[in-house]
């Protein structure tokens, strides 16, 4: 693809604002004062650019309010939002795709509360302090906001938020003392919540209905300690015969640290019929399953019913072509958002040390190994005999990778296909049905002691 304009300049200017975020913004040092300006000049040109100047300004001088914060953040995250359109618009061209335009919709009510001029306050003195400044007291400032947010469904996106960014910074604490600060992921986290402390910045509720087949192309899968997710990507293809459009179904749920490899669908599958007809190959009827804006299903299984096979790779071949994408959400354009699912086939592999590579059309591809979840049957030995492949197209590291979903190779001279998510449904393969025992001992002794605990 194309050399983007302007990207390595917008990604610089929010580099050097992150760097002022380290040393802090109660007194900013001189050498970090070319870093705050710099933010203002990168939006001079928007309708961001005499609030930003202003806000620059008063940063640079000591003298921030929480209102310069939140143009601040405002800033950042425009910058980001261009650099992800602008590769956004780079793979649309690649790959021949039509991206849907939606007007504006109205912002959605939200409360001007106090529980959200309190967490304006803590980020703020977050700003002032910088993450070398961080320490055990002002982590903890967040926890009665989050406490008091939680409770409220409008504001329990916000309180998630920090609720996780206050731990991560705890676990950081002394700022002073770290090697190394994740600059770019906490400024992300700052900006973020910054902006949703402003009334209506709340995301979009279901905007519509979804009725007609679903078929599956594959499923990415989160795992941590302590929680795992499951984003199937897919293409639906609506009941009155309009254009197919690619959307997605996710669950999120907590996780034991003890619930490892296979085990970890035990916990996702009850959540999301769609994982079981994932994992059986099969299509799904849907009867107006609510549909965001953006290509999100609000997944309700008493709205859907599994269909006829459906092999994810043929309707990768056939339809992913002609499948139309839905916009992204302000707040979520991001290039680490980008996660496009594309088909590729008559590719040449090539293998330096553990870095796979597919030359596409003259065009070199890495491929993202690292991603594949242990919890199925893809490999990367798989990956790297493979012939064909459906993956989503990511942004990382300052170029794209491929994310393999699934794909098609040979086996004893015959062709197979091997999923990401075969396992998704149940298995048969022996290290996959230990590890489904082991999640299930697992959660039946937790589910004991919590029992006794709850008894007591």
């Amino acid at each position: 693809m194309a050399t983007v304009a302007g990207l390595d300049e917008a990604l610089a200017a929010v580099d050097a604002f992150d760097r002022a975020l380290v040393a802090g913004l109660l007194r900013p040092r001189p050498d970090r004062v070319g870093d705050l300006t710099g933010l203002g000049r990168a939006v001079a040109g928007s309708p961001l650019a005499a609030r930003v100047a202003e806000a620059a300004e008063k940063a640079a001088a000591g003298a921030a309010s929480e209102d310069h914060f939140v143009a601040l953040a405002a800033a950042r995250t425009a910058l980001f939002g261009a650099v992800h359109d602008a590769l956004t618009a780079g793979v649309d061209e690649a790959t021949g795709r039509t991206r849907e335009e939606r007007a504006a919709a109205d912002p959605a009510a939200r409360p001007a509360v106090n529980l959200l001029a309190a967490a304006r306050t803590w980020l703020s003195d977050l700003a002032r302090a910088g993450w070398q400044g961080i320490d055990h007291d002002l982590a903890g400032g967040a926890a009665p906001i989050v406490s008091a947010m939680l409770p409220h469904p409008e504001l329990r996106r916000l309180g998630t938020l920090l609720d996780g960014f206050a731990a991560e910074l705890a676990a950081s604490c002394p700022g002073a003392a770290l090697e190394r600060i994740p600059a770019r992921r906490w400024g992300d986290l700052w900006s973020r919540a910054l902006l949703l402390t402003r009334p209506g910045a709340a995301g979009q509720s279901a905007a519509g209905t979804a009725t007609g087949r679903l078929l599956p192309l594959g499923v990415d899968l989160h795992e941590h300690a302590t929680a795992a997710q499951a984003q199937v990507h897919a293409v639906f293809e609506p009941a009155d015969g309009t254009a197919p459009r690619l959307v997605r179904a996710a669950v999120s749920v907590p996780k034991p640290d003890t619930v490892v490899e296979a085990g970890v669908w035990q916990l996702l599958r009850p959540h999301l019929s769609l994982l079981a007809a994932l994992g059986e190959g099969r299509a799904m009827e849907l009867d107006a399953m609510p549909l965001t804006d953006e290509g999100d299903l609000i997944w309700d299984d008493t709205r859907a019913r599994k269909g006829d096979q459906a092999d994810a790779l043929t309707t990768a071949r056939v339809l992913l072509p002609t499948a139309t994408a839905l916009p992204t959400a302000p707040l979520d354009r991001h290039p680490a958002r980008i996660a496009e699912p594309v088909f590729l086939e008559g590719y040449v592999r090539s293998q330096d040390g553990d870095t796979l590579t597919f030359d596409v059309a003259g065009q070199a591809l890495s491929v993202d190994t690292d991603r594949i979840p242990t919890a199925s049957p893809l490999t990367p030995e798989a990956v790297a005999a493979s012939h064909a492949c459906i993956g989503l197209l990511r942004w990382d590291g300052g170029g794209f990778r491929l994310q393999p979903l699934a794909v098609e190779t040979t086996v004893r001279k015959k062709t197979v296909a091997v999923h990401a998510g075969a396992w998704a449904g149940g298995t048969t393969d022996k290290a996959g049905v230990r590890a489904e025992k082991a999640a299930t001992d697992a959660v039946t002794v937790l589910r004991e002691r919590a029992g006794r605990l709850l008894r007591k």
